[in-house]
């Protein structure tokens, strides 16, 4: 599994500003890492509910860090998919955009 990339600038100078705010965000995410999940199941999970909740800047990051985890652009659609019955079709197209707008960030755009 490759490193984790960088998040946005405009994360970084929030976190920058905020420190504390960020020691207690990484508290939260370590402690949601415990458990008998897997690394790959546990980020299809997050890219999953980013998805649902149709947070566009949570679904770019979670694409980002499942590429680099090794997940497969095939994977990464087949979540996107599986959120069609719940989300409805025009939510689910727009996720599957953000989605591929984070493929071509990537330079993996097809």
């Amino acid at each position: 599994m490759s490193s984790l990339p960088l998040p946005p600038d405009t994360y970084r100078e929030f976190v920058q500003r905020y420190p504390k705010i960020a020691e207690g965000w990484e508290a939260i995410a370590s402690a949601g890492r415990e458990g008998p999940l897997g690394e790959k199941t546990a980020r299809l999970i997050k890219l999953a509910v980013a998805c649902a909740a149709l947070r566009e800047g949570a679904v770019h990051a979670n694409v980002r860090k499942a590429l680099a985890a090794g997940i497969t652009r095939e994977e990464i659609e087949q979540v996107v998919a599986l959120t069609a019955g719940t989300l409805g079709l025009p939510a689910t197209v727009a996720v599957f955009s953000w989605v591929e707008e984070a493929f071509g960030g990537n330079g993996s755009a097809g």
